[in-house]
């Protein structure tokens, strides 16, 4: 398993205490959600503020952009350090140019997909995806109540990359933590971002080993 901890969930006003705990816990990317106040109903991390959380970790930054122009914003987060980038299948006509152009500029190609969005959809471009971003929760805040119906989802994704012999991630978002890892690891997810598990605890190192350690049993 792969653990992205999600800084939406960390105290706002220490993003470098909360990059530092991430290293500290063997985290293994850095999740980081741009929201744009218009695809969905929050404001949450510019540019400037990637570049100065990326400037001195040697963790990838792995940018979920809910952003309605993902066009406009994919060269500029790059540049600021993104290492793994997801744009909304729900938000573009062009998916298959902003693959391309993510591909092209060497940095990991995400495709996110809302809950009731089918993963059918991204079939066609299985090939040219590194990873899925499968949202467990609808996207715009942190600490939501897990999807269970997600969880077949990720089952009908596995298939369909297993059947086109795709080397493709699957990474899943949203009210993941020790009591549901296990069963999100079973359904065929590779990645998992949590939020609250981690940073609304006491002990947020504490919680990441927690959540491997469960990881390994389910493994």
């Amino acid at each position: 398993m792969l653990l992205a901890p999600s800084i939406l969930a960390a105290d706002l006003s220490d993003l470098r205490g909360a990059v530092e705990s991430c290293e500290a816990g063997g985290a293994d990317l850095v999740h980081v959600d741009v929201m744009d106040g218009h695809f969905v109903p929050n404001l949450t991390f510019g540019i400037p503020v990637l570049a100065a959380l990326a400037r001195d970790t040697d963790l990838e930054m792995d940018v979920h952009l809910m952003v309605s122009n993902p066009a406009d914003l994919l060269g500029d987060y790059i540049a600021a350090g993104a290492g793994w980038v997801s744009v909304h299948w729900e938000v573009t006509d062009h998916l298959d140019r902003l693959l391309g152009q993510l591909r092209d500029q060497g940095v990991k190609a995400g495709v996110a997909l809302n809950p009731a969005t089918p993963v059918e959809v991204v079939s066609d471009v299985l090939g040219q995806l590194d990873f899925v971003l499968l949202m467990s929760v609808n996207p715009g805040f942190a600490g939501q109540k897990f999807l269970p119906y997600v969880l077949l989802k990720a089952r009908r994704l596995r298939r369909m990359i297993e059947e086109g012999s795709h080397s493709v991630l699957i990474e899943m978002d949203g009210g993941i933590g020790a009591g549901n890892i296990g069963e999100v690891l079973s359904a065929g997810v590779d990645m998992c971002v949590a939020g609250s598990a981690i940073f609304g605890t006491a002990d947020p190192i504490a919680a990441m080993a927690s959540l491997r350690a469960l990881a390994g049993a389910e493994a």
